[in-house]
Protein backbone atom coordinates (compact mmCIF):
# COMPACT_ATOMS: atom_id res chain seq x y z
CA UNK A 1 0.00 0.00 0.00
CA UNK A 2 2.76 2.43 1.02
CA UNK A 3 4.80 1.40 -2.04
CA UNK A 4 1.80 2.07 -4.30
CA UNK A 5 1.24 5.52 -2.76
CA UNK A 6 4.90 6.41 -3.13
CA UNK A 7 4.83 5.23 -6.76
CA UNK A 8 1.82 7.48 -7.41
CA UNK A 9 3.60 10.35 -5.68
CA UNK A 10 6.67 9.82 -7.86
CA UNK A 11 4.56 9.94 -11.00
CA UNK A 12 2.71 13.12 -9.92
CA UNK A 13 5.97 14.90 -9.16
CA UNK A 14 7.55 13.73 -12.42
CA UNK A 15 4.52 14.95 -14.37
CA UNK A 16 4.69 18.34 -12.64
CA UNK A 17 8.42 18.67 -13.33
CA UNK A 18 8.18 17.38 -16.92
CA UNK A 19 6.31 20.53 -17.95
CA UNK A 20 9.39 22.56 -16.98
CA UNK A 21 11.91 20.36 -18.79
CA UNK A 22 10.99 21.32 -22.35
CA UNK A 23 14.13 22.02 -24.35
CA UNK A 24 16.38 20.02 -22.03
CA UNK A 25 18.09 17.00 -23.56
CA UNK A 26 16.97 13.42 -22.86
CA UNK A 27 20.08 12.65 -20.80
CA UNK A 28 19.38 15.42 -18.30
CA UNK A 29 15.64 14.76 -18.27
CA UNK A 30 16.11 11.11 -17.35
CA UNK A 31 18.71 12.00 -14.74
CA UNK A 32 16.36 14.48 -13.04
CA UNK A 33 13.49 11.98 -13.03
CA UNK A 34 15.72 9.34 -11.43
CA UNK A 35 16.82 11.90 -8.82
CA UNK A 36 13.18 12.52 -7.87
CA UNK A 37 12.53 8.79 -7.51
CA UNK A 38 15.66 8.40 -5.38
CA UNK A 39 14.77 11.27 -3.05
CA UNK A 40 11.23 10.01 -2.57
CA UNK A 41 12.45 6.49 -1.84
CA UNK A 42 15.30 7.34 0.54
CA UNK A 43 14.14 10.46 2.34
CA UNK A 44 10.67 11.46 1.16
CA UNK A 45 10.01 14.30 -1.24
CA UNK A 46 7.95 16.04 1.47
CA UNK A 47 11.28 16.92 3.12
CA UNK A 48 12.41 18.84 0.03
CA UNK A 49 11.65 22.57 -0.01
CA UNK A 50 12.94 23.48 -3.43
CA UNK A 51 14.70 22.08 -6.52
CA UNK A 52 16.46 24.46 -8.90
CA UNK A 53 17.99 23.67 -12.27
CA UNK A 54 20.70 26.14 -13.25
CA UNK A 55 23.64 26.47 -15.62
CA UNK A 56 23.89 25.49 -19.27
CA UNK A 57 21.18 22.81 -19.13
CA UNK A 58 18.55 25.46 -18.45
CA UNK A 59 16.21 25.66 -21.46
CA UNK A 60 17.05 29.32 -22.21
CA UNK A 61 20.68 28.47 -22.93
CA UNK A 62 20.30 25.54 -25.33
CA UNK A 63 23.29 26.79 -27.35
CA UNK A 64 25.54 26.25 -24.34
CA UNK A 65 24.71 22.55 -23.95
CA UNK A 66 27.73 20.56 -25.14
CA UNK A 67 29.41 17.22 -24.54
CA UNK A 68 31.19 18.59 -21.48
CA UNK A 69 28.08 20.19 -19.95
CA UNK A 70 26.90 18.84 -16.63
CA UNK A 71 23.39 19.06 -15.15
CA UNK A 72 23.42 21.49 -12.25
CA UNK A 73 20.73 20.71 -9.69
CA UNK A 74 20.42 22.54 -6.38
CA UNK A 75 18.21 20.70 -3.91
CA UNK A 76 17.23 22.52 -0.71
CA UNK A 77 16.02 20.28 2.13
CA UNK A 78 14.09 21.27 5.22
CA UNK A 79 16.26 22.02 8.24
CA UNK A 80 15.08 18.96 10.12
CA UNK A 81 16.89 16.68 7.65
CA UNK A 82 20.20 15.72 9.26
CA UNK A 83 23.58 16.36 7.64
CA UNK A 84 24.35 12.67 8.08
CA UNK A 85 21.25 11.72 6.08
CA UNK A 86 22.22 14.14 3.30
CA UNK A 87 25.72 12.65 3.12
CA UNK A 88 24.28 9.15 2.94
CA UNK A 89 21.89 9.99 0.11
CA UNK A 90 24.68 11.76 -1.82
CA UNK A 91 26.36 8.40 -2.47
CA UNK A 92 23.34 7.42 -4.54
CA UNK A 93 23.45 10.74 -6.40
CA UNK A 94 27.00 9.97 -7.51
CA UNK A 95 25.86 6.55 -8.75
CA UNK A 96 23.15 8.24 -10.83
CA UNK A 97 25.68 10.69 -12.29
CA UNK A 98 27.75 7.70 -13.48
CA UNK A 99 24.64 5.96 -14.82
CA UNK A 100 23.64 9.01 -16.88
CA UNK A 101 27.21 9.78 -18.06
CA UNK A 102 27.66 12.99 -16.08
CA UNK A 103 30.55 11.41 -14.20
CA UNK A 104 33.11 8.84 -15.31
CA UNK A 105 33.80 5.88 -13.05
CA UNK A 106 37.42 4.79 -12.88
CA UNK A 107 39.73 2.98 -10.44
CA UNK A 108 42.71 4.84 -11.87
CA UNK A 109 44.51 6.86 -9.16
CA UNK A 110 44.70 10.06 -11.24
CA UNK A 111 40.97 9.93 -11.96
CA UNK A 112 40.24 9.51 -8.26
CA UNK A 113 42.39 12.57 -7.51
CA UNK A 114 40.38 14.56 -10.07
CA UNK A 115 37.21 13.35 -8.36
CA UNK A 116 38.43 14.75 -5.05
CA UNK A 117 39.31 18.07 -6.76
CA UNK A 118 35.83 18.22 -8.29
CA UNK A 119 34.25 17.59 -4.89
CA UNK A 120 36.45 20.28 -3.31
CA UNK A 121 35.82 22.98 -5.91
CA UNK A 122 32.37 22.04 -7.26
CA UNK A 123 33.68 21.88 -10.84
CA UNK A 124 31.87 19.31 -13.03
CA UNK A 125 29.47 18.43 -10.21
CA UNK A 126 25.86 17.79 -11.21
CA UNK A 127 24.18 18.00 -7.82
CA UNK A 128 24.34 20.25 -4.78
CA UNK A 129 22.46 19.31 -1.61
CA UNK A 130 21.86 21.85 1.11
CA UNK A 131 19.40 22.96 3.79
CA UNK A 132 17.14 25.98 4.08
CA UNK A 133 19.19 27.61 6.86
CA UNK A 134 22.41 27.48 4.84
CA UNK A 135 20.64 28.94 1.80
CA UNK A 136 18.97 31.82 3.63
CA UNK A 137 22.16 32.65 5.56
CA UNK A 138 24.18 32.46 2.29
CA UNK A 139 26.76 30.03 3.70
CA UNK A 140 28.50 29.27 0.42
CA UNK A 141 30.51 26.17 1.35
CA UNK A 142 27.40 24.62 2.93
CA UNK A 143 25.24 25.38 -0.10
CA UNK A 144 27.64 23.85 -2.63
CA UNK A 145 29.33 21.42 -0.20
CA UNK A 146 32.83 22.52 -1.17
CA UNK A 147 35.97 22.98 0.90
CA UNK A 148 35.43 25.79 3.41
CA UNK A 149 39.00 27.19 3.32
CA UNK A 150 39.27 27.02 -0.47
CA UNK A 151 35.90 28.69 -1.03
CA UNK A 152 36.53 31.46 1.52
CA UNK A 153 39.84 32.42 -0.12
CA UNK A 154 39.34 31.77 -3.82
CA UNK A 155 35.66 31.29 -4.72
CA UNK A 156 33.80 34.35 -6.13
CA UNK A 157 30.87 33.43 -3.91
CA UNK A 158 28.48 36.29 -4.67
CA UNK A 159 29.09 36.04 -8.42
CA UNK A 160 28.33 32.30 -8.41
CA UNK A 161 25.16 32.80 -6.39
CA UNK A 162 24.14 35.78 -8.54
CA UNK A 163 24.44 33.60 -11.64
CA UNK A 164 22.32 30.92 -9.99
CA UNK A 165 19.60 33.48 -9.20
CA UNK A 166 19.30 34.83 -12.75
CA UNK A 167 20.06 31.62 -14.61
CA UNK A 168 17.86 29.05 -12.92
CA UNK A 169 14.48 27.40 -13.28
CA UNK A 170 12.33 26.31 -10.35
CA UNK A 171 11.51 22.64 -10.93
CA UNK A 172 9.76 21.85 -7.67
CA UNK A 173 8.64 23.41 -4.40
CA UNK A 174 8.97 26.95 -3.05
CA UNK A 175 10.86 29.68 -4.84
CA UNK A 176 13.50 30.70 -2.27
CA UNK A 177 15.59 32.81 -4.66
CA UNK A 178 14.16 36.13 -3.50
CA UNK A 179 15.18 35.31 0.07
CA UNK A 180 18.85 35.92 -0.71
CA UNK A 181 18.74 38.34 -3.66
CA UNK A 182 19.20 41.50 -1.51
CA UNK A 183 22.38 40.02 -0.04
CA UNK A 184 24.09 39.45 -3.40
CA UNK A 185 26.26 42.55 -3.87
CA UNK A 186 29.17 42.15 -6.30
CA UNK A 187 32.41 43.91 -5.36
CA UNK A 188 35.91 44.37 -6.76
CA UNK A 189 37.40 41.64 -4.47
CA UNK A 190 34.90 39.18 -5.96
CA UNK A 191 36.42 39.76 -9.39
CA UNK A 192 39.92 39.28 -8.01
CA UNK A 193 38.86 35.93 -6.55
CA UNK A 194 37.32 34.97 -9.88
CA UNK A 195 40.59 35.81 -11.66
CA UNK A 196 42.70 33.79 -9.23
CA UNK A 197 40.39 30.76 -9.10
CA UNK A 198 39.99 30.46 -12.87
CA UNK A 199 43.70 31.05 -13.38
CA UNK A 200 44.43 28.21 -10.96
CA UNK A 201 42.15 25.88 -12.92
CA UNK A 202 43.78 26.99 -16.18
CA UNK A 203 47.33 26.40 -14.89
CA UNK A 204 46.26 23.06 -13.39
CA UNK A 205 44.98 22.07 -16.83
CA UNK A 206 48.38 22.90 -18.34
CA UNK A 207 50.13 20.94 -15.59
CA UNK A 208 48.22 17.75 -16.49
CA UNK A 209 48.29 18.40 -20.26
CA UNK A 210 50.60 15.42 -20.84
CA UNK A 211 47.98 13.09 -19.32
CA UNK A 212 45.66 12.85 -22.31
CA UNK A 213 43.38 10.30 -20.60
CA UNK A 214 42.36 12.99 -18.08
CA UNK A 215 41.04 15.24 -20.85
CA UNK A 216 42.86 18.38 -19.61
CA UNK A 217 41.27 20.58 -22.28
CA UNK A 218 37.85 20.37 -20.60
CA UNK A 219 39.27 22.03 -17.46
CA UNK A 220 40.73 24.79 -19.60
CA UNK A 221 37.40 25.29 -21.35
CA UNK A 222 35.63 25.40 -17.99
CA UNK A 223 37.99 28.10 -16.68
CA UNK A 224 37.34 30.29 -19.74
CA UNK A 225 33.58 29.70 -19.50
CA UNK A 226 33.41 30.75 -15.86
CA UNK A 227 35.70 33.72 -16.42
CA UNK A 228 33.31 34.93 -19.15
CA UNK A 229 30.19 34.20 -17.09
CA UNK A 230 31.55 35.92 -13.97
CA UNK A 231 32.85 38.96 -15.85
CA UNK A 232 29.64 39.30 -17.86
CA UNK A 233 27.57 39.19 -14.66
CA UNK A 234 29.83 41.79 -13.06
CA UNK A 235 29.35 44.13 -16.03
CA UNK A 236 25.73 43.55 -17.06
CA UNK A 237 23.97 41.57 -14.30
CA UNK A 238 22.43 39.26 -16.90
CA UNK A 239 22.98 35.71 -18.13
CA UNK A 240 23.27 35.53 -21.91
CA UNK A 241 24.51 32.49 -23.82
CA UNK A 242 28.26 32.17 -24.34
CA UNK A 243 28.16 33.28 -27.98
CA UNK A 244 26.53 36.57 -27.02
CA UNK A 245 28.98 37.06 -24.13
CA UNK A 246 32.01 36.47 -26.36
CA UNK A 247 30.68 39.06 -28.82
CA UNK A 248 30.55 41.59 -25.98
CA UNK A 249 34.10 40.84 -24.91
CA UNK A 250 35.41 41.10 -28.46
CA UNK A 251 34.09 44.68 -28.53
CA UNK A 252 35.95 45.39 -25.28
CA UNK A 253 39.22 44.89 -27.17
CA UNK A 254 41.03 47.61 -29.09
CA UNK A 255 40.16 47.71 -32.78
CA UNK A 256 43.41 46.14 -33.98
CA UNK A 257 43.14 43.28 -31.46
CA UNK A 258 39.50 42.37 -32.07
CA UNK A 259 40.24 39.84 -34.81
CA UNK A 260 42.69 38.00 -32.58
CA UNK A 261 40.08 37.86 -29.81
CA UNK A 262 37.42 36.73 -32.30
CA UNK A 263 39.65 33.85 -33.44
CA UNK A 264 40.26 32.76 -29.85
CA UNK A 265 36.57 32.77 -28.87
CA UNK A 266 35.58 31.03 -32.08
CA UNK A 267 38.06 28.26 -31.28
CA UNK A 268 36.78 28.16 -27.69
CA UNK A 269 33.15 27.64 -28.79
CA UNK A 270 34.20 25.02 -31.33
CA UNK A 271 36.19 23.06 -28.75
CA UNK A 272 33.20 23.10 -26.39
CA UNK A 273 31.11 21.48 -29.12
CA UNK A 274 33.85 18.96 -30.05
CA UNK A 275 36.37 18.63 -27.20
CA UNK A 276 39.86 17.54 -28.18
CA UNK A 277 43.38 18.14 -26.92
CA UNK A 278 44.71 21.39 -28.38
CA UNK A 279 47.96 22.53 -26.79
CA UNK A 280 48.17 25.74 -28.80
CA UNK A 281 44.78 26.85 -27.48
CA UNK A 282 45.58 25.81 -23.91
CA UNK A 283 48.81 27.84 -23.79
CA UNK A 284 46.89 30.99 -24.78
CA UNK A 285 44.19 30.54 -22.13
CA UNK A 286 45.89 31.95 -18.98
CA UNK A 287 46.67 35.29 -20.67
CA UNK A 288 43.16 35.46 -22.12
CA UNK A 289 41.68 34.78 -18.68
CA UNK A 290 43.50 37.74 -17.20
CA UNK A 291 42.43 39.93 -20.14
CA UNK A 292 38.77 38.97 -19.69
CA UNK A 293 38.79 40.13 -16.07
CA UNK A 294 40.82 43.28 -16.76
CA UNK A 295 38.45 44.27 -19.56
CA UNK A 296 35.44 43.71 -17.29
CA UNK A 297 36.97 45.82 -14.50
CA UNK A 298 37.87 48.59 -16.97
CA UNK A 299 34.37 48.60 -18.43
CA UNK A 300 32.75 48.82 -15.00
CA UNK A 301 35.12 51.60 -13.97
CA UNK A 302 34.23 53.57 -17.10
CA UNK A 303 30.50 53.11 -16.46
CA UNK A 304 30.87 54.36 -12.88
CA UNK A 305 32.87 57.39 -14.06
CA UNK A 306 30.18 58.30 -16.61
CA UNK A 307 27.47 57.98 -13.97
CA UNK A 308 29.46 60.14 -11.53
CA UNK A 309 29.88 63.01 -13.99
CA UNK A 310 26.46 62.71 -15.53
CA UNK A 311 24.80 66.16 -15.47
CA UNK A 312 21.42 65.90 -13.70
CA UNK A 313 18.49 67.17 -15.73
CA UNK A 314 17.22 70.59 -14.68
CA UNK A 315 13.98 70.74 -12.76
CA UNK A 316 11.24 72.24 -14.89
CA UNK A 317 9.30 74.87 -12.98
CA UNK A 318 5.51 74.48 -13.17
CA UNK A 319 3.64 77.03 -15.27
CA UNK A 320 1.37 77.78 -12.29
CA UNK A 321 3.16 78.75 -9.07
CA UNK A 322 2.95 76.18 -6.30
CA UNK A 323 0.43 77.87 -3.93
CA UNK A 324 -1.58 76.40 -1.17
CA UNK A 325 -5.19 75.98 -2.20
CA UNK A 326 -7.68 77.49 -1.82
CA UNK A 327 -6.08 80.84 -2.55
CA UNK A 328 -7.04 83.56 -0.07
CA UNK A 329 -7.50 87.10 -1.43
Amino acid sequence: MLKTRRSESNQKIKDRISNKLNGINIQSRNYIKDIITLINKEIGVNKVLSILLFGSQRAKNKQDITKISDCDLLIIFKDRVSNHHIKEIEKYFITLEIKHNFREYSDHFSKKVLGVISQTTGIFMSHFLTKRRYWEEVIFHKIFRVNKLFSSIFAPRKIVLGNVLINSTLLYGDDLREKIRPRIQISFPEMLRSTVMNLMISLFSLAISFLKNLNPTKYQLESIKWALKASNYYCYRDSEDLKKITERFILFEKQKKQQKARNFYSEFLQLRRSPRNNMNFMIRCPIRLVKIHINALSFKKLVKRIERYKIPSKRIEPAIPDHTFPINF
